[in-house]
């Protein structure tokens, strides 16, 4: 088991000088699709949601040279939330810089914002798994998956599509479905 799990080594290294390159096109790729679906959630359009990713990364870049990651007051993502909620009022105002504090504390504690964060958040971690499955399983078990698992394609016709029996669509989705839990947890593991 890692000491320092790759989540806080990568905020270690945008803390530092903010210049590491590097670590802010991995946090891009990281968290880039979270944010932007997370906009998209809120109404923003397409462009708008592209524009405050940019927004939360240059506000991340300002705050977090010298930030100190501390498990014990509280967990990244929801630091992470403050700022794009932050980003999100700041956008939806005429005068951005005269956002005031009690508009983003009421977001922040908002169930429904709470809930469609979070609902953002366990789909950006079941699209990581599934990226991350890469080869380990055959295309064409990958594929039955994704027809019958997530798009919702009878088992039979995902099977008859496939040149599959039933029951090795079925073992096909199990093995992937376990696969893809294990993957979340070491993700979730990684984030702290």
């Amino acid at each position: 088991m890692q000491t320092q799990s790759t989540h806080v080594s990568l905020l270690h290294r945008l803390t530092g000088s903010g210049q590491d390159s590097t670590a802010w096109f991995e946090f891009h790729n990281r968290y880039g699709e979270l944010l932007r679906s997370f906009c998209r959630r809120r109404g923003l359009q397409s462009q708008d949601s592209d524009d405050l990713v940019q927004d939360v990364l240059l506000s991340l870049s300002r705050s977090l040279p010298g930030f100190r990651y501390d498990p014990s007051r509280g967990r990244f993502r929801s630091y992470l939330k403050t700022i794009v909620l932050r980003a999100i009022s700041r956008k939806s105002c005429q005068k951005p810089e005269e956002v005031p504090l009690e508009q983003i504390e009421k977001l922040v504690a908002d169930p429904e914002t709470d809930q469609q964060w979070e609902v953002e958040w366990r789909t950006y971690h079941v699209r990581r798994a599934l990226s991350r499955l890469g080869k380990e399983f055959r295309e064409r078990d990958r594929t039955a998956f994704v027809q019958y698992a997530l798009e919702g394609q009878s088992v039979e016709r995902t099977a008859k599509g496939l040149s599959m029996s039933v029951d090795q669509v079925y073992q096909a989705k199990s093995r992937i479905l376990k696969r893809i839990g294990r993957l979340i947890e070491e993700q979730i593991e990684e984030e702290g």
